[in-house]
């Protein structure tokens, strides 16, 4: 009899302590699925530097991050998949990509942070996916046109952003998914200056062209 006082008096004391446990974990979890806001300005650059030209009016963005670096391969997010590729010729440092796989195990929402010279809509791809992204697109532009397709650029995905334990080196994966099924993603690599962020250098993960293109050029 004493023996089960015993074992009910200690899992009594252990509750509180499971409870705590239970909670801090949650918080963190919380925490860390919001994207910092000074991963913005690194997705500023990589658009700005990357993607946009004279001609672009609209950006459509995913409105969530994605958790998988190949499309339908969610085993792509590993450090295995990082080994097996050997991206940046292996040179990417080990706390770098540790930090980058464990960032992005499952999906962020993006909010509207993002400081670009041109408009940009968040759209889905959910259930409403065509109606937000035809409402995102405006049926006039400042000068009363149309504003046609090769002015929108549609559309880019983000991953969220890893970095090195001295926050001196940065990680980001973006795609641009097309409409007509072609696009490529790629690995994008920072380094930290005195004047702030260098887009180091950047890593194509894959591709998808189109198939006439690829007959015109085998």
């Amino acid at each position: 009899m004493r023996s089960v006082v015993n074992v009910m008096a200690a899992c009594a004391m252990l509750i509180p302590f499971l409870f705590g446990e239970l909670s801090f974990a949650m918080e963190r979890r919380s925490v860390d699925s919001a994207v910092l806001p000074e991963d913005y300005d690194l997705y500023d650059r990589i658009i700005e530097d990357k993607f946009l030209t004279s001609q672009i009016q609209l950006v459509l963005l995913e409105r969530l991050t994605v958790s998988r670096l190949v499309p339908n391969e969610p085993e792509s997010m590993t450090m295995a998949f990082f080994q097996e590729r050997g991206f940046f010729h292996g040179l990417l440092p080990q706390d770098l990509v540790r930090d980058f796989v464990g960032a992005n195990q499952a999906r962020s929402r993006l909010e509207g942070r993002f400081q670009l010279g041109v408009r940009y809509r968040f759209v889905s791809g959910e259930e409403g996916e065509d109606v937000e992204a035809r409402l995102a697109v405006p049926a006039m532009n400042g000068r009363r046109m149309a504003v046609n397709g090769s002015s929108v650029l549609d559309r880019l995905a983000f991953s969220r952003v890893g970095r090195t334990l001295k926050n001196d080196q940065a990680l980001v994966y973006v795609e641009n998914r097309r409409r007509d099924g072609t696009g490529a993603g790629f690995l994008v690599w920072f380094h930290r200056r005195e004047q702030g962020w260098e887009l180091f250098d950047t890593e194509v993960v894959w591709t998808i062209r189109d198939r006439a293109d690829e007959a015109d050029h085998p």
